[in-house]
Order: structure tokens, then C-alpha cells, then sequence
């Protein structure tokens, strides 16, 4: 027996490392062998507990300590002595919050900075720990899971995995908790925008219950610049999938980011210009009193971004609408314009030329 391996790799009962763990209805967790041996002679008490156990006990397999477990005992093993002590700290039912938190953040830390440390956590069947520490009502702990579950999302392969293993249930809920930390809404919202970056993702995210819900409650009520910022940035992303930009409208979110663009939120007009491309997104902006306003403020003061999707909701709202036509240019839309076919960047340059087009396609209104 190695006796360098962490105690609770033992079984309670065995005292040797187990190599079929399971959890007892009690919450102890012994070698599969040996607590059927102990249910076969006919105990229906827990060994370590002595509290009764039902006529039939379940055997629920510990998959993320039996992964450890495998990780330890392989000599050809690239994972570190420290990583798995660090690991062995989350998995352990006896670590303190402080302890695991602490843990959370060093393998935060190494994994930023090697992408085979992350496949390293992220075989080692840890995530599963991971993730249930994003449910703690400690801020401390659940920013440290959060950031983790960030950096391990950084490599493809881990994406989809993420999202496999529960990592929605996981965030959706933080987004909503308007008494979480603000930290801790910003970070879910920005490992929402990692995982959607993968095509198959956006449909998984849109399609779950209350996912972009939950990113507009953030753009509704956040408390911080950077909360409002990450979500848009999550729902920009997530709204490159078709299907989501509906979703989107449906759940609110046009009237909310013109209200935030309105505010100086400049990475709400990203979205609109994604939103303007369906039916419903149109009219809901066009429904909006101010909407051409704000956009107009953004052709007038914002970045080169900025001005870049003002012009693409523009266009979307007045290829589609005479009424958006004669607003645009009570608001001074096409004299902007004209400004702005001298600007050096030549995307921004393309959509105004685009703009002036629909414009100028009516000329029984603009006289030209």
C-alpha cells in the first residue's frame, strides 16, 4: 500500500485504497466490496455512523474520487504531486471552505498558464467538485470555482465537456441571484460568452430554461458596469445562433439594452445589431420610443465598434421600414453619414455607404 496517498482514498471499512468507490445513503463513502460485504451479513446500519439504512441501500458510484484515485495510482501520470494533493483537497469531505477555496485558486493559477494542466484537471474527474462548489453560499468559494471553471474553458475539447457535465444548471442560477456578489455574476456571465464560442453550445445554452433570462436580469439590474458588460458580451455571443436572437426578444431584452445604451453602455448596441436581423427584434426597437435617437448618439460619440452596429441596426430598421426611413433622417442620420464615408475604418466606411443607399432609395422623401 502506498502511504503517501491521502487517507480518504481508503476504504472506512478495508482500510485499502479503493478501487470501486460508492457513497452510502449516509454520505460516507466506502469500497464497493466491502460494504456489500457488510449489507450481505445483514447490518443495516452505517459502519461509520451506526444511523439505521434503508432495507435496500443505494450504491451510488463516486466517480469524480474513483477518477482521483486512477490519477494518483498511474505511474506514467502527468499530473504533479501538488496538483493532486490540491485536488484531493476538493475532493475531501473533512477540507474546510478556506482550504478548498485556496485550492480552487492555485489551480486556477497553474492551469492559466499550461493547456495540459487543464486536460490534466479536467480528466482527473474533478469538475464534477468544481461545479458544486459554484452552488456555495460562500463568495469566496463560488468566485474561485468560477474563475476555474473560466480558465478550463478556455480549451475547446473542455467546452462542450463543460456544458455536458451540468455547468449550465450551474451558472444560470448565479446570474439570477441578485444578491450574489457582483464578481461572481460577471465571471458566470463571461464563462457563459467562453462556452458559447462553440456552435453546438449556442443552441444547448438558448435552449435551456431561463439561460438568456438570466443574462437579461443581469442587464436589468446589475449593480455593476462590469456585470452589464459581461452579459451583454454573453448575449451578443449567444445570439449569433438565429433561434436565440427570438429568444431574446421574447424574454425583454430590446427595451433593456436600449436603456443601457442609453446609459453608456456601449456593448448593448453590439447586440441590438444582432437582435435588428429578426422580425421581432425590428419591432420591438421600432416600438421603442428614442430608439433612432440612441442609435444616432452612438453614430455621434461611440468607437469604431459601436459605430459599427449602430449602422447595422440602422440598416436592418430602415431596409424594413419607411416609418424608421423618415425617423432616421428627422434625427440628421444621412448628414452623419456623410462624415463618417471618411472614416479610416473601412468596415465602418462599407455599412455607412450600405445606409446612404437605403436612404437615398427614397427619393420622394429625401429630394436627391
Amino acid at each position: 500500500m502506498d502511504t503517501h496517498l491521502p487517507d480518504h482514498f481508503k476504504c472506512p471499512i478495508s482500510l485499502e485504497i479503493m478501487s470501486d468507490p460508492v457513497i452510502l445513503s449516509s454520505g460516507h463513502t466506502f469500497d464497493r466490496s466491502s460494504i456489500q460485504r457488510w449489507l450481505d451479513h445483514g447490518h443495516r446500519t452505517c459502519p461509520i455512523t451506526k444511523l439505521p439504512l434503508p432495507d435496500h441501500p443505494s450504491l451510488i458510484p463516486n466517480h469524480a474520487l474513483r477518477s482521483l484515485i486512477s490519477t494518483f495510482s498511474l505511474p506514467d501520470s502527468k499530473t504533479r504531486p501538488e496538483t493532486c494533493a490540491l485536488i484531493s483537497t476538493l475532493v475531501s469531505p473533512s477540507s474546510t471552505v478556506s482550504s478548498k477555496a485556496q485550492s480552487l485558486r492555485l489551480l486556477r493559477r497553474f492551469s492559466a498558464r499550461d493547456s495540459a494542466f487543464r486536460r490534466c484537471i479536467s480528466d482527473s474527474g474533478v469538475v464534477s467538485v468544481v461545479l458544486a462548489c459554484v452552488d456555495s453560499n460562500v463568495s469566496s468559494l463560488q468566485e474561485s470555482a468560477l474563475s476555474l471553471l473560466l480558465t478550463l474553458s478556455l480549451d475547446d475539447d473542455n467546452k462542450v465537456g463543460l456544458v455536458a457535465e451540468g455547468a449550465i444548471d450551474r451558472l444560470v442560477p448565479v446570474l439570477l441571484d441578485r444578491e450574489a456578489v457582483p464578481d461572481c455574476r460577471a465571471v458566470a456571465a463571461t464563462v457563459l460568452t467562453s462556452l458559447a464560442v462553440v456552435e453546438v453550445n449556442k443552441a444547448t445554452i438558448g435552449a435551456y430554461p431561463n439561460a438568456i433570462a438570466a443574462l437579461v436580469s443581469v442587464l436589468r439590474d446589475g449593480k455593476g458596469g462590469r456585470e452589464r458588460k459581461e452579459a451583454a458580451t454573453a448575449l451578443y455571443t449567444v445570439c449569433s445562433f438565429p433561434e436565440n436572437q427570438r429568444r431574446a426578444v421574447k424574454c425583454g431584452a430590446v427595451p433593456v439594452l436600449l436603456r443601457n445604451v442609453g446609459s453608456g453602455l456601449e456593448r448593448g448596441v453590439e447586440v441590438l445589431g444582432v437582435l435588428a436581423k429578426c422580425k421581432e427584434g425590428r419591432e420591438e426597437m421600432e416600438g421603442y420610443d428614442g430608439c433612432v435617437k440612441i442609435l444616432v448618439h452612438v453614430l455621434s460619440n461611440g468607437s469604431c465598434r459601436g459605430i459599427q452596429y449602430a449602422l447595422l441596426a440602422l440598416i436592418s430598421l430602415c431596409t424594413n421600414s419607411e416609418e424608421m426611413i423618415m425617423v432616421a433622417l428627422e434625427e440628421g442620420v444621412l448628414e452623419i453619414c456623410v462624415g463618417l464615408m471618411e472614416d479610416d475604418n473601412e468596415k465602418v466606411r462599407r455599412n455607412t455607404s450600405n445606409l446612404i443607399q437605403v436612404l437615398r432609395g427614397n427619393h420622394h422623401w429625401i429630394g436627391l
